[in-house]
């Protein structure tokens, strides 16, 4: 239960959008248990990514932004189209335990405008449930983040 923001649009009802963020907020809060029973040696076990995210960043970091009601990106299933302006979570490409978050939206949308705010947004809620995130501009000029855990301590 995850949208990586390459998924379909999501039905616009007003009664299907409260499901949706229920459900979301349901498992956000149990991966936030997982946090609390797994993370007992830390003094904030909410903070750090378990095992489990760590496993599956791209999971992991998309519900996370999903959950604070950051809106992912999506795609017409038939045309192969971008729809939907949002975020987008991929594995990093040559970069093992990272993953990235990109800012997109159709053509013609404000996606490049928005990205640089909509992304320092995305960096805010990701490190404050204790991931590392950095903003780069890619070779295309267009704004992205690297998520990873975080180093340990040491």
């Amino acid at each position: 239960m995850y949208d990586d923001g390459d998924g379909p649009p999501r039905p616009g009802g007003t009664r299907e959008a409260r499901a949706r963020a229920a459900e979301v907020r349901g498992v956000f809060e149990g991966m936030l248990q997982i946090r609390r029973l797994t993370n007992t040696g830390a003094t904030d076990p909410e903070s750090v990514p378990a095992p489990w995210e760590r496993g599956r960043m791209v999971r992991a970091v998309a519900l996370a932004l999903e959950a604070a009601g950051i809106a992912p990106s999506a795609v017409d299933a038939d045309s192969g189209q971008r729809v939907a302006t949002g975020y987008r979570v991929g594995p990093a490409p040559d970069e093992p335990g990272t993953v990235t978050v990109e800012w997109l939206g159709p053509h013609g949308s404000r996606a490049a405008g928005e990205e640089e705010s909509a992304l320092a947004d995305c960096a805010g809620v990701l490190q404050r449930l204790g991931w590392d995130a950095l903003l780069y501009r890619g070779r295309n000029r267009r704004r992205f983040l690297e998520v990873r855990p975080p180093h340990p301590q040491g």
